[in-house]
């Protein structure tokens, strides 16, 4: 092993409790360490190592100063949480990252006792932080609580809900601000850590009390807030803090978040403050460390396998079909350049959504709006209130944090806003966080909006026409991560007629009657099926709403099994048909009806064919249902034809 690759000190490093062995002195070593193993990790599992490699430093900074897990450590979002995952008793395990029985890519409660609140979504770490500092104070503890925040996540509005709240509160709690894009932070160097260190010293802070004791009773009331204004003022002008101090948090920094000489005494000065909530501002590089990932932090923000020595990732091989985000993107520039009204907004996903490509062609009808999926609906909202036709990407995991936006800004008033629902379905390695399972459930249940999901690539363009071309009500279109099924494009999309499916393969008596893009496992049940004398039907709904009514009572009327497909969870487009079939009386002419979707759990990370095999969304599994509906135990009890 060569002296680049040996990590003597991390190997002595089982627990944080060994790490707070260890002398101040050795800990830019381990660091160092740290972020070899980190690098080396990832490039054998893929994952998020940007954001992972700009908190190695604050990472083992927190678990030397502060007694984890006793003390209550909470990463926002998750994705930078690899270094404290190999400090915290799964290095062993950090080669399994995203892979099927292995580690989470982000803070599971289920993991480890370390990580002491799961999350995979943003800017939930303050409001998590104050409910376990509140019940620490009412069960009469004394640990500390730390919400470690960043990578973007400060622009969601729930921060600074749960800032508000904290700031008007006397729980103690500890907030770090990783700031890794200089987006609020001054510069930053020896006078900086010098003021960081002394404001949040023993001696300032209680000079400050006795100042504050002998203003309160030497100076009137008017008098005495005047001059508590203007200690915060002052501090604010030179520290940079006025924002955090106005919201009732004692604020310290900006310090250099990889110059351990510096976050220590900080640290330490901080974790012996008593009252009220405390924010430090760190300032980090994302991608630190690692030369291909500091040059380039938006590719290595989340990445495949790579090659240490050269930075080069895994490429896909050329040829293949290209991606759904990438045709919804090509439509949707199509279709803006045909008509000036139409907007494209993303909430700080540009190149996820593909709008990155929209943006280049549009700049001036694209709007990233941050991490901020309320804001984003409600601004679509208004947008189309003005007569303009807006298209809201966002993942389906995503979508659900502004559901209610979706429900009153968007729904009630009946505006046209467009919902372009990436990550559909089960997304493989991010696992139960990130998969979009949920918006066909919650989306149909609304009056008025319209819901489509897109079989192939091909479909997806003429959802895309469609949604542009519907201006009296909502509408959304879903379609998965990755590449498409290789089918022809045109040169634009056609607008479809409003809920109406299609015949793919007429060949009765048994009928798949699917959602989305298991049209080809729905195809090859079939083939499975001829074999066997059955010859099956497949239909494409492509809307789950509104359904098209007259499919369904051919369906029903002329048929003995229908089964519903869907990449979602039950509530979706299989409770839709149902509903229609009992509304219509259909049930009760002895039709049998599956509905197959997702279980009524959480998948695991996993490859996407081996999550939807377990779900019995594979042909495998639609065949099954087929048997089961017909009374019979198992395909092999049946006689298959040559």
């Amino acid at each position: 092993m060569s002296a680049e690759t040996a990590t003597p000190l991390l190997d002595t490093i089982q627990t944080p409790k060994d790490l707070r062995g260890l002398a101040d002195e050795e800990l830019k070593q381990l660091a160092d360490e740290l972020r070899r193993e980190t690098v080396s990790a990832v490039s054998v599992t893929g994952g998020h190592l940007g954001a992972g490699l700009g908190v190695v430093e604050l990472t083992v900074a927190l678990h030397h100063v502060f007694d984890t897990p006793r003390d209550k450590l909470i990463w926002d979002v998750g994705h930078q949480a690899y270094p404290h995952k190999i400090l915290t008793g799964r290095r062993d395990r950090i080669r399994t990252l995203r892979q099927p029985g292995g580690l989470s890519g982000f803070c599971k409660r289920a993991e480890s006792e370390y990580d002491t609140f799961g999350a995979g979504h943003s800017s939930t770490s303050i409001s998590a932080g104050l409910g376990m500092a509140v019940a620490r104070d009412l069960a009469g503890g004394s640990n500390n609580v730390i919400a470690v925040i960043g990578d973007g996540a400060m622009s969601a509005g729930m921060a600074y809900e749960a800032m508000n709240n904290a700031g008007a509160m006397d729980s103690r709690l500890i907030v770090i601000l990783n700031d890794n894009d200089m987006s609020i932070a001054p510069p930053v160097g020896a006078m900086s850590a010098h003021l960081a260190r002394l404001i949040s010293g023993g001696t300032y802070r209680s000079f400050r009390r006795w100042m504050k004791q002998a203003a309160h009773k030497l100076l009137p009331k008017s008098w005495f807030r005047r001059a508590a204004r203007a200690e915060e003022f002052t501090r604010g002008f030179w520290t940079g803090g006025t924002l955090f101090e106005e919201l009732g948090f004692y604020y310290v920094g900006p310090i250099d978040g990889h110059n351990l000489d510096h976050l220590l005494p900080v640290l330490r000065n901080v974790k012996k403050m008593q009252n009220g909530p405390i924010l430090v501002h760190v300032v980090t590089q994302k991608g630190k460390g690692y030369g291909p990932a500091e040059e380039s932090a938006d590719k290595y923000h989340g990445v495949g396998r790579f090659n240490v020595v050269t930075g080069t990732q895994e490429k896909v091989p050329a040829g293949g079909p290209p991606s759904y985000t990438k045709v919804f993107a090509k439509a949707l520039i199509a279709e803006a350049r045909a008509d000036d009204k139409i907007v494209a907004i993303t909430a700080a996903m540009p190149s996820g959504t593909g709008l990155d490509t929209f943006a280049e062609s549009l700049p001036q009808r694209c709007f990233d709006v941050g991490i901020a999926e309320q804001h984003a609906v409600t601004f679509a909202a208004g947008l189309a209130a003005e007569g303009y036709k807006p298209f809201a990407a966002i993942y389906s995991t995503f979508l659900q944090r502004a559901y209610d936006q979706v429900v009153h800004d968007v729904a009630v008033q009946k505006l046209p806003v467009r919902f372009a629902i990436d990550r559909a379905g089960l997304v493989g390695a991010d696992g139960p966080t990130h998969a979009g399972t949920f918006d066909t459930a919650f989306l149909s249940c609304l009056p008025g909006m319209i819901v489509m999901a897109a079989a192939d690539e091909a479909e997806l363009m003429h959802m895309v026409a469609t949604a542009a071309a519907i201006d009296d009500r909502p509408s959304a279109f879903r379609y998965p991560r990755g590449e498409g099924t290789g089918v022809a494009l045109p040169e634009r999309g056609t607008p479809l007629e409003i809920g109406k499916g299609r015949i793919v393969r007429q060949a009765p008596p048994w009928r798949f009657f699917r959602s989305g893009r298991r049209l080809t496992e729905c195809l090859s049940a079939a083939d499975e099926l001829a074999g066997y004398g059955l010859p099956a039907t497949v239909a494409d709904a492509r809307f789950a709403k509104p359904l098209d009514m007259d499919l369904i009572r051919d369906l029903a009327k002329n048929h003995e099994v229908l089964i519903t497909v869907e990449e979602g969870s039950m509530g979706g487009f299989g409770t839709q048909v149902l509903h229609a079939l009992a509304g219509e009386g259909l049930l009760d002419r002895g039709l049998k009806v599956r509905t197959l979707g997702l279980p009524d759990r959480f998948i695991e990370q996993g490859k996407p064919q081996a999550m939807y095999a377990e779900a019995g969304l594979d042909a495998q599994g639609i065949v099954a249902a087929v048997f089961a509906a017909l009374g019979k135990d198992a395909k092999p009890g049946a006689v298959r034809l040559a």
